[in-house]
């Protein structure tokens, strides 16, 4: 234990004589930002950079990846002084201090676009969020970014994923597609129920009709009954399918609300996997709105093709004091493989620190998408 302490004792000399350097060359990037600023030259320098790593890999041996990893921790802690300084991102912030801003969400009675049909969850989130405002229905999640874009609805509501079946992939990849703005969320706790026709025997079901993310939410009800799970465009549009059927041996997952809509007896209620099921919905819009009390940022970015790039990017939120709440992968369809990240962080851009990294971002990355600041309803 003696000459663990001792080592320890040690390592604590040798930091003490490198905080000062750190800071000394932290001073000094900032003389750099100055020149930079009066030169008119971008902050990032990748050539530069790079040069610096080779250097270091080369002088350090078999450490060399090891102490090229705190290099660029170092490199990026300085960038971030630079940008600081230099308060770049103007377009960004631009688009940010141009924003409507409002003390609480509202459509104002305008109209609000939603998957499915009357009884759906989305329009129980849309009811929840703007109870005085018409809900119009749209057959395809598409649709609903269109119906926005048309300006037949002030806002859209699409589910982006659920506590227990993970993300809805197809409303991502719409996100990646229109790049509209998120101005809300709201997270719907999701009982799911078995039901039928009034006329059909609990014995005689074989085939369940619902949307895939509830099918994939009661799954392990469906195996343990040996029912054929069926997917549908909705869970409600499920129920409105069995209730007008004729077939003996069909029913449905949905909500209670949707079966009494539609006619249907509940034949078990809480077939979920799990009793907490939640379904975070998110708010669509073609104009940039953030909620006086907005609490969670989203972002779409890519990363260069080199090895530690996305650690780096992250390591940004880290060093920013930032909580990244969800990070999902999705392909740019241009036949590379090539991909870029949805990202959810906690914090507002009227922080000066997270606004100064989100444009330290835009400048630096070859895709960044500002998607927006709202609060997330719970």
């Amino acid at each position: 234990m003696d000459e663990l302490l001792e080592l320890r004792n040690k390592i604590d000399e040798i930091d003490d004589k490198l905080i000062p350097l750190l800071l000394e060359r932290m001073e000094i990037s900032k003389a750099v930002a100055d020149y930079k600023i009066k030169n008119n030259i971008p902050v990032l320098n990748e050539k530069r950079e790079q040069e610096i790593l080779d250097d270091v890999g080369e002088k350090c041996g078999d450490l060399g990846d090891t102490i090229k990893t705190v290099f660029s921790a170092m490199m990026d802690a300085s960038r971030a002084v630079q940008h600081k300084i230099s308060g770049g991102g103007q377009p960004l912030r631009d688009l940010i201090n141009g924003a409507v801003r409002k003390t609480r969400l509202t459509a104002d009675g305008a109209d609000i676009a939603c998957q499915g049909v009357d009884g759906a969850y989305s329009s129980k989130a849309g009811k929840a969020l703007f109870p005085d405002s018409p809900i119009k229905y749209y057959r395809h999640f598409e649709e609903v970014f269109e119906a926005v874009d048309r300006g037949e609805a002030r806002f859209g509501i699409i589910p982006v994923e659920n506590s227990t079946a993970g993300s809805v992939h197809e409303s991502y990849d719409l996100i990646m597609k229109y790049r509209f703005y998120v101005v809300g969320a709201y997270d719907l706790n999701i009982s799911h129920c078995l039901c039928a026709r009034a006329d059909e025997e609990y014995s005689d079901i074989e085939f369940v009709y619902s949307h895939p993310q509830a099918l994939s939410q009661c799954n392990i009800f469906l195996k343990n009954f040996d029912f054929t799970g069926i997917n549908y465009s909705n869970t409600a549009a499920a129920a409105k399918l069995v209730s007008e059927s004729r077939e003996k041996n069909i029913a449905c997952i949905c909500s209670e609300e949707a079966a009494k809509k539609y006619g249907l007896v509940v034949l078990k209620k809480d077939i979920q996997n799990v009793s907490e099921n939640t379904t975070r919905f998110i708010v669509i819009s073609k104009e940039l709105v953030i909620d006086g009390s907005a609490d969670k940022i989203s972002l779409i970015f890519s990363a260069p093709h080199k090895t530690g790039s996305l650690y780096r990017v992250l390591g940004r939120f880290s060093m920013t004091g930032l909580n990244l709440t969800k990070l999902e992968s999705r392909p740019v369809a241009n036949g590379r493989f090539d991909y870029c990240f949805y990202a959810d962080v906690l914090g507002s851009v009227y922080d000066a620190d997270t606004l100064d990294l989100l444009c330290a971002l835009y400048d630096e990355l070859q895709e960044f998408t500002f998607l927006g600041n709202y609060l997330e309803v719970k």
